[in-house]
């Protein structure tokens, strides 16, 4: 298959694309107040087009108070004035089109913001027609929270209302109540607001903590967490077996299906952080489907060995029901970034990892600069999860922090004085100055990006041998005839590893020697390769 009918054949879009994350706070202010908006992003679509990303997920733009950073959302089927307004909104979904990429928004289905018209009236009394739309319970007979269940932000998953002298769950904020979705008016009205946005032409949702939708209707308490120990952070105490992961979710995730596969080619993108065997579910089966991606996170917390990454390829792929599409995630708004986890000398071998795997990519902005968590001192905390629980590495602002574009003051990011610091280096590791350095990170993402795109083995094709040995992992990528492999080296000295007949197609670490005479690869420290074979070789490169 050639690349231009890889691109009309029966692949989705989805499927051959990456996925960059966008978080829109700091992405581009256009108007001086130091926060990014939809104008900025706009102002930034030609970047994104020349790094080769097909498509863009917004973190959430709707009307908030903001007490989540958007993920408190009070009206559906708006955009917050933080970030511009709707035709803002119109504007860079058709610049973004125009450019030939998609624009996917994140969409928070387990809870509204306490200040959402729905919540206002659903606590405004106990026979309120909104009442059942969130979930409310008496207390205890001592006056107790109906059972021990902990919110993902440290405290209790309950808080009184002093209106009705019932309780409200929430499993993050207070400020985030509960959706009761085994409401039919609730669902309904989901629904009403996905095709608010599906026809305006959005490409896709990205589903919000879509395991916590159920929860035990007869609030059985939360065992022990077996795994608990001193130094850990206190919300983890209690297994979450009675809040997340309830087999009711499945039907929710079908029924947004359906309302997605009323319009041609729209994905929906799932966040579900549980064990793999239990992700698959969110596929959904072949009479219920679920959503397209049910996000991969595991990379982001496997040690990082050949053999362990080695050993999640393998497991990952294996588990993928019949028909389904894998995908990988190596950063997003929630997690350390890729050059702080793995150290500087590793983001390139990292960034070819996720390039080269087979599924859809997701990226994560700034990443492909090689971008380090920030440090935030005590007084510059916004993140409501860290003032909260401080103290257990739970702050997500070292990763939120203002992208570098140049070396001006304040980045090119904004005029004013940004929401959250600038990382120290922002005068050498930006944008432009990469663009322009053949050898930088950003040049190798954007060249591998390209490759993969006209490379139908590394874009859909799927996996020859994948093995690992001593600090080195290799995989095939196949299809049809053709056939890559990449190999990284996962230390920090020069290994040689079997790879007889082959040249170096593109390498992490700059130009080499493409034709490889010997029988043997030499890696650099940190290096990774992508190799094709100049003979036909019998069961693989490691033969």
């Amino acid at each position: 298959m050639t690349p231009a009918e890889l691109h009309n054949g029966d692949f989705a879009w989805w499927q051959r694309g990456v996925i960059y994350q966008i978080y829109p706070r700091s992405f581009q202010d256009s108007n001086g107040d130091g926060i990014g908006d939809l104008a900025g992003i706009t102002q930034r679509l030609d970047y994104l087009r020349w790094l080769g990303v097909d498509a863009i997920w917004l973190s959430p733009v709707n009307p908030s108070p903001m007490a989540d950073f958007g993920y408190d959302v009070s009206d559906y089927v708006g955009i917050d004035p933080i970030f511009g307004t709707l035709d803002d909104f119109d504007h860079l979904l058709a610049e973004t089109h125009r450019r030939g990429m998609k624009l996917i928004m994140d969409f928070v289905p387990n809870h509204t913001s306490d200040q959402h018209p729905w919540f206002l009236e659903s606590r405004a009394s106990a026979d309120n027609p909104k009442r059942d739309w969130y979930v409310w319970r008496d207390a205890r007979p001592s006056g107790a929270a109906p059972n021990n269940w902990l919110l993902e932000f440290g405290g209790p998953a309950w808080t009184r209302d002093e209106i009705t002298g019932q309780y409200y769950y929430h499993a993050y904020l207070p400020q985030q109540p509960d959706l009761n979705w085994r409401n039919p008016a609730v669902r309904e009205a989901m629904h009403q607001a996905l095709h608010f946005w599906l026809a305006r032409g959005v490409d896709g949702f990205r589903l919000d903590t879509v395991h916590h939708l159920f929860e035990d209707p007869d609030l059985t308490d939360n065992p022990p967490n077996p795994d608990f120990r001193p130094g850990m952070s206190p919300t983890l105490t209690f297994a979450r077996k009675h809040q997340v992961d309830l087999p009711e979710v499945q039907e929710v995730l079908a029924g947004f299906r359906r309302v997605t596969d009323a319009y041609d080619a729209r994905l929906l993108v799932g966040e579900a952080y549980l064990p793999l065997e239990k992700v698959m579910a969110y596929y959904g089966t072949p009479h219920a489907p679920g959503v397209q991606l049910p996000f991969n996170f595991h990379l982001i917390g496997a040690t990082w060995k050949a053999s362990a990454i080695g050993d999640l390829i393998t497991q990952y792929d294996g588990l993928l029901p019949p028909g389904c599409w894998p995908n990988w995630v190596l950063g997003n708004h929630d997690r350390t970034r890729i050059a702080s986890r793995v150290g500087a000398d590793s983001a390139a071998l990292a960034t070819m990892l996720l390039l080269t795997l087979r599924g859809t990519p997701t990226l994560y902005y700034a990443d492909e600069l090689g971008l380090a968590d920030v440090p935030i001192s005590p007084e510059q905390v916004r993140d409501p999860w860290e003032l909260r629980v401080p103290g257990f590495g739970s702050g997500r602002d070292p990763v939120r922090t203002p992208m570098p574009w140049d070396g001006s003051p304040h980045a090119g990011f904004t005029t004013a004085t940004p929401w959250l610091p600038l990382n120290g280096d922002f005068a050498v590791r930006n944008v432009e100055s990469q663009r322009a350095d053949a050898a930088s990170l950003l040049r190798l993402t954007r060249d591998l990006i390209a490759l993969c795109q006209r490379t139908p083995a590394l874009c859909v094709g799927g996996y020859g041998i994948i093995e690992s040995r001593g600090d080195v992992l290799t995989y095939e990528r196949l299809w049809g005839e053709q056939r890559l492999a990449i190999a990284l080296n996962f230390s920090g000295t020069t290994v040689y590893t079997p790879l007889p007949h082959s040249r170096v197609v593109l390498s992490t670490v700059g130009p080499r020697t493409a034709e490889l005479p010997g029988s043997l690869l030499c890696l650099r420290p940190f290096e990774g390769a992508i190799i094709e074979p100049t003979q036909q070789l019998h069961g693989g490169f490691s033969a």
